[in-house]
């Protein structure tokens, strides 16, 4: 028997998926702000001078990038459990989510901090920038400003992981889909609408980055309109190529 696809079964369950597609974007979203803060100052920790923090912090990072995300997500839901301490699982989605993608960006940060030419921190030392200004102004703003494809990347697989957290029963996305697809038995097509869904999600997400890179990061947009403009005037023939092309003729 031929199988055809019909969407009609999930049409009650549109409040169902939307609900599941909003807690994945609220994990995320809370995930991202606290993770990056998190990130920030891992990754400073990490070239400061304090020896046993610097190795403290390359140790958590190394932990959390070399271990599954799953087994992480069931350490603090299964794991602490055993000793007593019980977490609703928004919470230790959250929590597992804003350990992980703290680890990835503190190296990513860490790497655009290296990127800072030594001359520049030394010239605003020179200047009497106090150790805050220059981590701010010097340091922090425009490598962030260098390697913010790359954050806004793991931001987004951040939020594709998500759906791991299905696995202790958060009601997010994946986790609706699974409960709607035993009820309904489309399989194919409850997981179509996810996929669906999560693509709507991503190229949103990616939208907005872009705008706020845009917004936030000016420098980097006149730049590009200023290199638009130079090339546009290099395609130009000038009065003299025209002239000598015309003599030739």
């Amino acid at each position: 028997m031929k199988y055809s696809l019909d969407f009609s079964p999930l049409l009650p369950y549109w409040s169902v998926f939307l609900n599941g597609a909003w807690l994945t974007l609220k994990m995320t979203a809370v995930a991202v702000l606290v993770g990056v803060c998190i990130g920030t100052l891992v990754a400073f920790a990490k070239r400061g001078k304090n020896r046993p923090l610097a190795r403290a912090c390359s140790i958590y990072i190394e932990i959390v990038r070399n271990t599954p995300f799953l087994v992480q997500l069931f350490l603090f839901y299964f794991g602490l459990a055993s000793y007593g301490i019980h977490m609703p699982t928004f919470v230790a989605a959250v929590l597992s989510m804003i350990i992980n993608i703290g680890a990835y960006v503190a190296e990513i940060i860490r790497a655009g901090l290296e990127s800072i030419p030594r001359g520049q921190i030394e010239a605003a030392e020179c200047l009497g920038l106090s150790k805050w200004r220059i981590g701010w102004h010097v340091m922090l703003q425009p490598s962030i400003e260098k390697v913010y494809p790359a954050l806004t990347t793991q931001f987004l697989l951040m939020m594709q992981a998500s759906a791991i957290a299905s696995q202790i029963s958060a009601e997010e996305l994946t986790a609706v889909a699974n409960r709607v697809q035993s009820i309904t038995f489309r399989s194919l097509e409850t997981f179509l609408v996810v996929a669906a869904l999560y693509l709507a999600m991503s190229l949103i997400f990616k939208g907005v980055t872009k705008l706020v890179g845009e917004y936030v990061f000016r420098r980097r947009r006149v730049l590009r309109q200023a290199a638009a403009r130079s090339g546009k005037r290099m395609a130009l023939p000038t009065q003299g190529s025209v002239a000598s092309h015309g003599g030739a003729a």
